[in-house]
C-alpha cells in the first residue's frame, strides 16, 4: 500500500481582538486526512511563518506522517519551537484520527474524563479598575469555575517603588471579596519583581488567602536560585509557586528543577517543542514530585489540544482556560469546548483533536497566509483564505 503523504501544509494567523492574534498550522494529506496545531506567539508572526517553512521540506519527506520523524534537536528560540509544535500538534491529530481514536488516546490513554481547569480573566478584562476584575471574576464562577487567576501588577516593573503595588493589591482585594473564601485564586506576576518587591506580595497575598503566586521574577538558570529562596518564603504562607510557561524541552526546565525552583510548573505545548516531549516532561514532574499545570491563555486549538494532553497524563494539577476574552473562540471551531462542570472541563469526543477549523469565520477577520506544497511556498495576500 502507497504511504499517504503530506499534499498540503498552510500558516494562518488571525486577529481576534486588538491586542491578540492566533496563529494556525493546518496540513492534508493526498487521502484528505487533515491535522491543525496552534503556534499563537503575540508579536512573532513573522519568524513562526519562517520557522514553519524551513519545516515544511521535513514534514513533505515523512513518508507516514509519524511526529516521531520531526527533529527531535531543541529549537533555538520560542518562534521555532512554536512552528516545529504546531506541526507534531497537526501530525498527532492525522495520526490519532487515521488510528480511529481520540487524541487522548494516541497519546498513551485516557486517565480522567474531566480536566480540572482554573479560569484566567486577565484577557477578559478591559479596564484595569479593581471592580473591572471583580465583575470578571463573578462572570467566571457563574460559568462554572472554581479557581480564578488574574494579573493584577501589570504596570510594575523590577526595582519599582513599593507604593505602585498598592493598585494591583487593590484589585486583588476586590476579587477576593466578590469570590468569597471558597473559591481557589491564583496571580500572575508577569516576572515584574525583584526579590524584595516580590516577598512583600507573598505577605500581602497570605492575608487574602491566594493560592499560587505565579512569575514573580523574571526565569533565567541565574536566577533559579532565587526563585527557590522564594518558594521557600511562599511555602511558609502556605502558597504555591508557580512558572515556566516557555520553557523549550525537558532540558529546558532541568535548571530549575535542580534548583528547586518551582512547586507547580507550567509547559506551554506550543513552545516545548512537541507533544511527547511534553509528556516526557510531565513524567520527570511526577518524579520530582511537582505539580503539572499546563500554560493555556490561547485560542481553541492549543485548548483542545491541552485538554487531550490532560487527560491522558497520570498526574495533573489544573489546566488553565482563557475566559471570555472574545466570542471567536467558540466560533472558529467546531465544537463547544467551554462547557465546565463543577470546575472541569471534558476532553472534546471524536477523533483526533476532536475539532476543526471555521475557515468561512475565520476568513472575516484579516487572516494573513502562506501555503507550501511540494513545489514550493505559495505567499497570499493579507485577508485571504484557502479553503
Amino acid at each position: 500500500m502507497r504511504p499517504d503523504r503530506l499534499r498540503i501544509l498552510s500558516l494562518s494567523t488571525v486577529e481576534v481582538t486588538p491586542k491578540t492574534r492566533w496563529t494556525f498550522l493546518e496540513v492534508e494529506t493526498e487521502a484528505g486526512l487533515r491535522g491543525v496545531g496552534e503556534a499563537s506567539l503575540a508579536g512573532h508572526e513573522a519568524e513562526i511563518a519562517e520557522a514553519a517553512a524551513r519545516l515544511a521540506p521535513i514534514a513533505f519527506a515523512l513518508p507516514d506522517l509519524n511526529p516521531g520523524g520531526l527533529p527531535r534537536r531543541l529549537p533555538a528560540s520560542l518562534p521555532e519551537a512554536a512552528a516545529l509544535s504546531a506541526l507534531d500538534q497537526a501530525l498527532w491529530d492525522i495520526s490519532a484520527r487515521r488510528q480511529g481514536v481520540a487524541l487522548a488516546e494516541a497519546l498513551g490513554g485516557t486517565q480522567r474524563a474531566e480536566v480540572p481547569v482554573y479560569a484566567n480573566i486577565n484577557r477578559r478584562t478591559r479596564e484595569r479598575r479593581p471592580e473591572a476584575f471583580a465583575q470578571s471574576a463573578r462572570a467566571a464562577i457563574a460559568a462554572g469555575h472554581k479557581a480564578i487567576k488574574l494579573a493584577p501588577f501589570d504596570e510594575v516593573l523590577p526595582g519599582s517603588d513599593a507604593k505602585t503595588l498598592v493598585p494591583g493589591l487593590a484589585r486583588l482585594a476586590a476579587v477576593r471579596e466578590a469570590t468569597g473564601p471558597t473559591i481557589r485564586l491564583m496571580i500572575d506576576c508577569h516576572w515584574r519583581f525583584d526579590p524584595g518587591t516580590a516577598e512583600r506580595v507573598i505577605a500581602a497575598a497570605a492575608e487574602l488567602g491566594v493560592d499560587w503566586i505565579e512569575c514573580p521574577l523574571v526565569e533565567t538558570p541565574a536566577t533559579a536560585e532565587a526563585i527557590a529562596r522564594l518558594r521557600r518564603t511562599a511555602n511558609r504562607h502556605d502558597i504555591l509557586l508557580a512558572g515556566l510557561e516557555t520553557g523549550i524541552g525537558v532540558e529546558g526546565f532541568a535548571p530549575y528543577l535542580r534548583a528547586g525552583a518551582y512547586d507547580v510548573m507550567m509547559p506551554d505545548i506550543k513552545y516545548v517543542g512537541g507533544l511527547a516531549e511534553v509528556l516526557r516532561l510531565a513524567e520527570t514532574l511526577r518524579g520530582a514530585g511537582i505539580g503539572f499545570s499546563p500554560h493555556n491563555p490561547s485560542g481553541p486549538i492549543c485548548h483542545a489540544a491541552s485538554l487531550h494532553l490532560c487527560a491522558a497524563v497520570p498526574e495533573l494539577h489544573s489546566l488553565e482556560v482563557q475566559f471570555d476574552e472574545t466570542p471567536l473562540f467558540a466560533e472558529l471551531v467546531d465544537a463547544d469546548l467551554q462547557q465546565v462542570r463543577g470546575g472541569t472541563i471534558a476532553a472534546p469526543g471524536g477523533t483526533g483533536l476532536g475539532v476543526t477549523l471555521q475557515a468561512a469565520v475565520a476568513e472575516r477577520y484579516g487572516v494573513r497566509q502562506w501555503q507550501a506544497t511540494r513545489t514550493g511556498t505559495k505567499e497570499l495576500q493579507e485577508g485571504t483564505w484557502i479553503s
